[in-house]
């Protein structure tokens, strides 16, 4: 509990008391780059992210070798929570790293972001709001 207000006095001295809107950023990335973006990412001070191995296809719709085409195209979505203005940092970390020599290439990814209006911690049952307030769940 203590680390809960630790946490929350830090956030306050980071951002000031103005409400800090966070996201959630996903990105779909090629299984060879997702090593980069993880260090690109953890370089730059954001080490919280979840990674899970996924399939599916773009625009390009799966590749055809021959005459097989294949749709379900392994990639890694790897997830993390930001505040709202370190979104561009972030995105443009991913981008730098994932992407396929200087311009990219089909297949490189997609970046979603979506807004995160609660979280909750399941070890101490608390409760975070997108204004920043705390409160204890009751279970």
């Amino acid at each position: 509990m203590v680390w809960l207000v630790e946490q929350k006095q830090r956030r306050a001295k980071q951002y000031g008391n103005e409400v800090v809107k966070m996201l959630m950023i996903r990105s779909i990335v090629r299984p060879t780059k997702v090593d980069d973006v993880l260090a690109a990412l953890m370089e730059g001070g954001f080490p919280a992210v979840t990674k899970m191995s996924v399939v599916g296809r773009g625009k390009q719709r799966g590749i055809k070798i021959g005459e097989i085409t294949y749709d379900e195209i392994p990639k890694e979505l790897l997830i993390t929570v930001v505040p709202d203005e370190d979104k561009d940092f972030v995105i443009s970390t991913v981008i730098k790293a994932a992407r396929t020599g200087d311009k990219g290439t089909f297949g490189d990814g997609k970046i979603f972001v979506s807004p995160v209006d609660e979280v909750y911690t399941i070890s101490s049952g608390m409760k975070e709001s997108s204004s920043g307030e705390m409160e204890e769940v009751k279970v």
